[in-house]
């Protein structure tokens, strides 16, 4: 099968590395001037994977109209601008599998919304969703996946693609509620580095029971189903951004908890605003995501902040 990846940060360039182990036709894009594509043509590898041979480069979007499979890894809110750049080409009966974890911000809308309201409908949308670490991924560390889609053949078309020992997928059933869990994960990973920089690590299991649950009740209300949130695409995902070293989002929020820069794409940032709105949207309470959102967007005091989730009015936990 002959598959482009778009975006050569560290996941999409793992895809493509992954891909290519697996014997696909494989084309990894980048913009023209990108320093990750430059480094990648120029050294083969990123400090994470070293692609093989057989990988081509290319900065031409329109190479993807030869493509069979067209995998997108970018910052999710650039997702809108890539759509409409995709559309001018014309492309037809494709398969656009998303790799990243996010809502847009202006909208609310889910990512696989984003991208089908642009393309061509004979086109094909699944995300790619789940727990696991590019670094452990290139060491032999398994772990378990979810791939979802509106179609049940492009499931499976995909699963197929992609399916090996050391990735073990599985048919998403909620597509609302596994791309609304993903993203929102993310913000439970800014709230743990946030403990973390406090030195409230203890508390992240309350956090995880406790943001499952405000979030089950979001997925619900948008028409998913609640126990989404306790799969693959949101609990299921929290030993890799709750706790890893490796988790961007985790990183970012005990960062700024101390004050400190950084400079890595932490999608959670994003999401916390887009969750904010959905909030509103569907009159659900989400008060640790509130709380990160009034931290980051309007100054609130971390430790205050996190500290008033204990002054809620008490009630039953279920």
């Amino acid at each position: 099968m002959k598959i482009t990846v778009i975006g050569c940060g560290r996941w999409g360039s793992f895809i493509a590395w992954y891909a290519d182990q697996l014997n696909h036709k494989v084309t990894l894009y980048g913009r023209a001037g990108s320093a990750h594509l430059e480094q990648l043509k120029a050294t083969g590898t990123n400090g994470l994977v070293t692609l093989g041979k057989t990988i081509s480069f290319s900065s031409e979007l329109s190479e993807i109209t030869t493509s069979d499979m067209i995998v997108i890894s970018i910052n999710s809110q650039n997702l809108k601008n890539l759509s409409l750049e995709i559309q001018k080409l014309g492309i037809k009966n494709k398969i656009f599998v998303l790799c990243m974890k996010g809502i847009d911000v202006e909208s609310g809308k889910r990512l696989s919304e984003i991208i089908s309201e642009e393309i061509d409908s004979s086109n094909k949308v699944a995300v790619w969703l789940g727990p696991g670490h590019v670094q452990e991924f290139c060491s032999g560390i398994r772990n378990c996946m979810v791939i979802d889609s509106s179609d049940t053949q492009t499931k499976s078309e995909v699963i197929n693609a992609f399916s090996s020992k050391l990735i073990r997928f599985y048919y998403g059933q909620d597509l609302v509620g596994n791309e609304i869990g993903a993203a929102s994960k993310n913000v439970i990973g800014i709230a743990a580095g946030m403990l973390d920089g406090l030195d409230y690590s203890t508390l992240k299991g309350a956090l995880m029971s406790r943001g499952s649950q405000e979030i089950s009740r979001l997925i619900e209300a948008m028409g998913g189903n609640k126990l989404s949130a306790y799969g693959l695409c949101h609990l299921g995902d929290y030993k890799a951004t709750v706790f890893s070293e490796y988790s961007h989002n985790r990183k970012f929020g005990e960062n700024f908890v101390k004050h400190l820069p950084y400079s890595e794409l932490a999608e959670g940032y994003y999401t916390a605003k887009a969750l904010n709105l959905l909030s509103g949207k569907y009159s659900v309470e989400l008060p640790i995501c509130e709380a990160v959102y009034n931290i980051l967007y309007n100054g609130y005091d971390p430790k205050e902040t996190l500290d008033s989730l204990f002054e809620r009015k008490l009630k039953n936990e279920f």
